[in-house]
């Protein structure tokens, strides 16, 4: 009797020791954090371009660099709010560390603890170098500080219980590349890379997502197209196998540079701010992302269309 309440105790404790480590998000180890105050502004502005921060932070009728938090998100689970990232200490980050900020940007964690729901795409930003995290952390502190605190999040049951978030992210948070690349690809190919899966988040958009994954990115068809996030209308498949597989390298940086497609259509929706972000990157980075965008795998078919 005493070692079968003996081994009954023990399989109760590693029970609660598994919920408790489920439960619990998973911070960066410090090795992973660049050194403190070694970001450079400078640097960091083109990270934040590269990144797209302005279209969910900024504030509404503001300036882009007014991160005082942007307009609200719906989507089928709910409302989401886009924080102030300002540098006010109070509502803002102002007083975050970089290990704080580097911890938000590539973890969801917050400076308390407290998991981030993925609407934040952390990842996406997970594949972020530690550098470009401190460039960034050093540009979003050198802009005006804005007071005010967005509003909390509006989720249904049962995702609005924030601690669950990181059972999700034991699950789906994979820093690896989506991509294999060939053994032969060349280094714009692989900055390329870098850009569309790491801060530039283009995965998160346009390709479709599994609600049996708790809306997770289906890797399977990567960049394939699928539902906005906001249920109006659908987001492209830029593929090979989709409508832009039959433009040149060039006229894929063309596009993402000036906003005209190649036959003088203009971009429009919601990508047109997405453009307007990546037309401040220099000509090297958006000839690297149409190069990536031309070497990955096609899937046929549209968002639409599937």
């Amino acid at each position: 009797m005493r070692r079968a309440a003996a081994i009954a105790g023990v399989v109760v404790l590693a029970l609660a020791g598994a919920a408790t480590w489920a439960l619990v998000p998973a911070r960066l180890p410090a090795t992973a954090v660049a050194a403190e105050g070694t970001g450079d502004a400078a640097r960091g502005e083109q990270v934040f371009w590269a990144g797209g921060c302005a279209s969910c932070h900024a504030t509404p009728g503001g300036e882009a660099t007014q991160l005082g938090g942007g307009e609200p998100l719906v989507t089928p689970f709910g409302t989401f709010h886009a924080p102030n990232i300002s540098s006010d200490r109070e509502a803002g980050i102002g007083a975050w560390s970089l290990a704080d900020f580097a911890n938000a940007m590539q973890r969801g964690v917050d400076p308390a603890g407290a998991p981030l729901y993925p609407a934040f795409p952390y990842t996406s930003y997970a594949r972020m170098s530690a550098g470009d995290v401190a460039d960034l952390h050093a540009y979003l502190l050198s802009l005006p500080s804005v007071s005010g605190v967005a509003p909390p999040n509006d989720l249904r049951f049962p995702f609005n219980i924030r601690r669950a978030v990181a059972v999700w992210q034991k699950v789906f948070l994979d820093p690896e590349p989506v991509a294999a690349l060939t053994p032969d690809a060349s280094d714009e190919v692989k900055r390329g890379q870098y850009l569309v899966e790491g801060p530039g988040h283009c995965g998160e958009c346009h390709t479709p997502r599994s609600f049996g994954g708790l809306g997770a990115v289906d890797r399977s068809q990567w960049l394939a197209g699928g539902p906005a996030p906001d249920g109006k209308g659908s987001i492209p498949n830029i593929t090979p196998g989709g409508p832009i597989g039959a433009w040149s390298q060039d006229e894929i940086a063309e596009y993402l540079a000036t906003g005209f497609t190649p036959d003088f259509d203009s971009v429009g929706g919601s990508m047109a701010e997405v453009q307007a972000n990546l037309s401040h990157l220099p000509r090297s980075d958006l000839d690297a992302i149409a190069a990536y965008l031309k070497a990955v795998p096609a899937i046929a078919g549209t968002a639409s269309g599937r």
